[in-house]
């Protein structure tokens, strides 16, 4: 199962975020930054937290930031923001939240493929952990790798770095 790619621009490593949007902000930033989406798409993802509440924190620790496809979606991408303090979201049970993934796809099959290919990466029991001491842009990759990630060329750090 393959998922969308995670270019080096889509990785920001220990962002300081005060509350949960800023950290929904933070993946935001970084899809746009990779080319996958514009700007505005962020701001999508906060209105489903807002409309839904937080069904997106997956496990403890974890959220996965997302929309519906729309025009705002450029192509498929996958970004990685780990955050330098945890963020509540108001889940009952998985906040706070340390690592936010961020997901755009351009259509219903990509997302269920995507989520897909997500559950196998976390899966791993100690990728959640493993994602929120990474170091480098490489240690995120590696988490990713083996589970249908494809790797990124360049070794360039991501902001935030």
């Amino acid at each position: 199962m393959t998922l969308p790619p995670l270019p080096d621009a889509a990785v920001t490593l220990h962002a300081e975020a005060g509350d949960w949007r800023a950290a929904v902000r933070e993946a935001g930033r970084a899809l746009a930054r990779s080319g996958a989406t514009r700007e505005g798409y962020a701001d999508r993802m906060i209105e489903v937290l807002e409309e839904f509440g937080a069904y997106i924190v997956i496990a403890p620790g974890l959220a996965l930031a997302h929309a519906r496809p729309g025009p705002d979606v450029l192509r498929s991408g996958l970004a990685v923001v780990t955050l330098a303090e945890p963020v509540a979201f108001g889940h009952p049970h998985n906040d706070p939240v340390r690592v936010v993934v961020g997901l755009a796809v351009s259509n219903a099959e990509e997302h269920v493929a995507s989520v897909a290919g997500l559950a196998n990466v976390f899966n791993e029991r100690t990728a959640i952990d493993r994602l929120a001491a990474a170091a480098s842009i490489d240690d995120v990759r590696a988490v990713f790798d083996g589970a249908g990630a494809p790797s990124s060329p360049g070794g360039e750090e991501g902001a935030g770095s």
